[in-house]
């Protein structure tokens, strides 16, 4: 597979609307690729709460329609990173979405694990409450957003759902960098499955965004990594070789706890 990682810059004097296109024309040049991603909250800043509720939209809104038309456009998967959904009945969630080449919605995830440590998102989304997986012909795709990326416990579920290539979407500040590209190699060796991690650059509402997108193989390998700039990470992938890991190092056939329950003898 050929995946190609978008690591925009979310720059405040650039609008909504502006990002909103140029972000399509990015995936738009992506064609030639299987799978392209994004970071989340790209619209507005992952930090930029105080926007959050004035530019939160329907799931079916403006950026829903942009990015169908883009994916379709390029003829590739596209997960489109992540934007601030408001729901019928008024709740804001961060929320991912995820299109076929023909520019068929084919999944939406609701982030699970709120930041903020009961302020900011913490207090101003909804929890998501499902794990989300999408079968791809090449591999089938786990999805997680930015913090969700410090919960092991997710990441074993998307497995067991039958993931093989983990998608974190991020808007991780660089101050914790370290801890980024740390928990994207220990996701990946602890589930023996590829890890593609798309952030941000630029800062929002005075957070400055660590970038550094990275793509980790099932044995913790570091397939490529960007810089802290906007830029295009692109990289070529054998998604089979989750499985033939998995098959050489049986580690998770060994697993006891987090399972159905059961007594261990």
């Amino acid at each position: 597979m050929l995946a190609s990682l978008i690591q925009i810059a979310v720059n405040p004097d650039e609008s909504v609307n502006s990002r909103r296109e140029r972000a399509a024309s990015l995936v738009v040049a992506q064609r030639g690729a299987d799978l392209v991603v994004l970071p989340e909250l790209w619209p507005v800043g992952a930090f930029a709460y105080t926007a959050f509720a004035d530019e939160a939209e329907p799931l079916q809104g403006p950026t829903h329609d942009i990015m169908a038309k883009a994916a379709a456009e390029a003829g590739v998967w596209l997960h489109a990173g992540s934007f601030v959904e408001r729901a019928e009945d008024g709740t804001l969630y961060n929320t991912s979405l995820v299109f076929s080449p023909e520019g068929e919605r084919a999944a939406s995830y609701r982030k699970i694990h709120r930041f903020g440590f009961d302020k900011g998102e913490a207090v101003m989304m909804g929890a998501g409450e499902e794990l989300v997986t999408v079968a791809l012909p090449q591999t089938t795709l786990g999805l997680a957003t930015c913090y969700d990326l410090r919960f092991p416990e997710q990441f074993r579920g998307l497995i067991d759902a039958g993931a093989e290539t983990l998608i974190v979407a991020a808007g991780w500040p660089e101050r914790r960098r370290s801890h980024w590209t740390l928990l994207a190699q220990a996701r990946a060796v602890e589930n023996q499955a590829y890890v593609l991690a798309v952030g941000s650059s630029g800062t929002h509402a005075g957070v400055e965004q660590a970038g550094h997108s990275i793509v980790v193989d099932p044995w913790g390998g570091v397939l490529a990594e960007a810089g802290a700039a906007e830029e295009v990470l692109t990289v070529e992938f054998d998604p089979a070789k989750a499985t033939t890991t998995r098959e050489q190092f049986p580690a998770l056939k060994d697993r006891r706890l987090g399972l159905a329950p059961r007594r261990l003898a």
